[in-house]
């Protein structure tokens, strides 16, 4: 249900990642917040239902149930061979990278988050893998993480849960961050947590996503931010870069996510021009980011999306 007819999309890809915003257990330990997020352990059918190979639990959720939560979710993932990152049994476990081949292709996943300092991973008790952007040793633990899995992959993501809600635009702080991940080896940055999608950037050939916005929630809409309007983002990938992204419109609707049509389908493609615009990126009427590099002229013997 909640996929609606974007499931067949979804499906066609050869790996989706998402950033898993609540916690997949029965546990009824809630920590004092505004809003828990869970969902029962055998919900998790609606992620291998849409071909969702890795999801980011580095976010101010996933904690929501208290390291009970935390830990029912990594092994109701593991049971359906759904790989994590971002999150742990300790420290270690939540700095892991993902790797996987696809096509021939090597991917290096790696989660982080700013938010929920207090749940960082230690040693020995579970957690995330926090960052303080503003802390040099932080920022430096970080990008020397990136340039390590780099390293070892043909593609190197950085799903990162960032920042305040309703944001329009990534502060000069965040910029700054993102082009250092680059800088350091990072080929696609996958942003989230502002709950509305950011302007794209393409900086050395590589792929910065601000903020992806939401996918499928149940918060109530803002008229003028519509958090209820974004984009399920198709990138294709060649052993030596990025190639394309192809944006898809969605519009979600009763905890329903959709393909936008119409009016929805218009309004998300003109507030990404114009977000994108201040980056120098071009956004064509169908959704259509192209890398014009030296990309353009080859033929690839494997391409994935």
């Amino acid at each position: 249900y909640v996929w609606g007819n974007v499931l067949p999309v979804m499906k066609k890809t050869d790996f989706n990642l998402i950033n898993l915003e609540t916690t997949l257990t029965r546990s009824v330990k809630q920590v004092s917040k505004t809003f828990n997020f869970k969902a029962l352990p055998d919900r998790v059918e609606c992620l291998t239902l849409a071909n969702i190979s890795v999801v980011n639990l580095a976010n101010n959720h996933i904690l929501d149930y208290t390291e009970e939560g935390l830990l029912e979710t990594i092994a109701t993932l593991k049971h359906q061979h759904i790989e994590y990152t971002g999150a742990g049994y300790n420290s270690a476990d939540a700095e892991k990278a993902v790797r996987l081949t696809c096509k021939e292709i090597s991917l290096g996943i790696l989660g982080l988050t700013d938010n929920e300092p207090g749940w960082k991973a230690g040693r020995h008790h579970p957690g995330t893998n926090y960052v303080d952007i503003d802390n040099a040793h932080d920022r430096d633990a970080a990008l020397t993480a990136i340039q390590n899995l780099k390293r070892e992959v043909n593609c190197c993501i950085v799903s990162i849960h960032w920042g305040p809600n309703m944001r329009i635009k990534p502060s000069k702080k965040f910029i700054a961050f993102a082009h250092a991940m680059i800088e350091h080896g990072a080929d696609i940055i996958h942003g989230h947590s502002a709950h509305i999608f950011q302007g794209i950037e393409i900086y050395r050939d590589k792929l910065i996503l601000y903020d992806t916005g939401d996918f499928v929630d149940d918060y109530s809409v803002d008229p003028l931010l519509r958090n209820d309007r974004s984009f399920f983002f198709i990138c294709s990938i060649t052993k030596e870069g990025i190639r394309s992204l192809q944006l898809v419109p969605v519009l979600i609707d009763n905890f329903q996510v959709n393909l936008a049509a119409g009016e929805d389908y218009q309004w998300c493609i003109h507030r990404m021009q114009q977000l994108s615009k201040e980056f120098g990126t071009e956004v064509s009427n169908s959704g259509e980011v192209v890398f014009r590099n030296r990309l353009e002229s080859e033929k690839p013997a494997s391409v994935i999306e």
